[in-house]
């Protein structure tokens, strides 16, 4: 299996800073309440100063939407939805310790991070624009086709992923108690991206191997190398 951006993405979006990450041996019952909490401090102390909307690395991707055609307060990026959440309520909602943990790193960076089960994608993962014949599965249950032009997240079989690219994944490969091995995704446009993704990957990698007995596998995509390979 593979993740990678089409030439497409990398020449409309020269800044783009991707990561990717594989793991195996995810379990349902691992403890990441003190490190959950370690990365919404953090998140909490960055709101202190300013809003979620003010935050560079926001802003950016505020701007790729309004690039896409996308109105940037109607359909935000996932990491702004996320940092928009636990400024009003103070806190996120638990759903699994992987994706507990992803966004709480994704708050404390103001990064997006996509998480996603392996077993249910097919071949490979791509972000690129839609053709307009792939079918989307909301975490509702309903089908929804992407409009031809917006950017998901396709698999071979025709499957998005996800939809105007960070802003909502999936139903179909989201991670649940079954889940034992991911793709994780991080995303970012800003002036630092470059060191801010990497430390990001660092400490998404110590936790899981701090939290699962994993060795997770990952990368920093570019033009020259933009292909993370995985086992299937």
């Amino acid at each position: 299996m593979f993740f990678q951006h089409s030439s497409d993405i990398w020449r409309d979006f020269p800044e783009l800073v991707p990561a990717a990450l594989y793991a195996e041996g995810i379990t349902p019952d691992a403890d990441a309440g003190a490190r959950i909490a370690a990365h919404a401090e953090r998140a909490a102390a960055r709101l202190a100063g300013a809003s979620e909307s003010d935050l560079p690395e926001i802003q950016a991707w505020r701007r790729t939407f309004a690039r896409m055609g996308l109105k940037p307060t109607q359909y935000r990026c996932a990491s702004e939805a996320l940092l928009r959440r636990f400024r009003k309520e103070g806190a996120l909602p638990r759903l699994h310790p992987l994706i507990d943990l992803c966004n709480a790193v994704s708050i404390a960076y103001a990064v997006p991070i996509a998480v996603f089960d392996v077993s249910r994608i097919t071949s490979h993962v791509e972000v690129r624009y839609a053709a307009g014949d792939e079918t989307y599965l909301t975490f509702g249950g309903a089908t929804e086709q992407p409009p031809a032009g917006e950017v998901i997240f396709a698999d071979a079989a025709g499957r998005a992923h996800a939809r105007r690219w960070t802003n909502r994944q999936s139903g179909h490969s989201a991670v649940r108690d079954s889940t034992a091995n991911v793709l994780i995704v991080a995303e970012a446009l800003h002036d630092t991206a470059a060191a801010d993704v990497e430390a990001l990957v660092a400490t998404l990698a110590d936790e899981l191997n701090t939290l699962w007995p994993v060795t997770p596998k990952s990368a920093i995509l570019t033009p020259a190398a933009p292909r993370f390979e995985f086992p299937a």
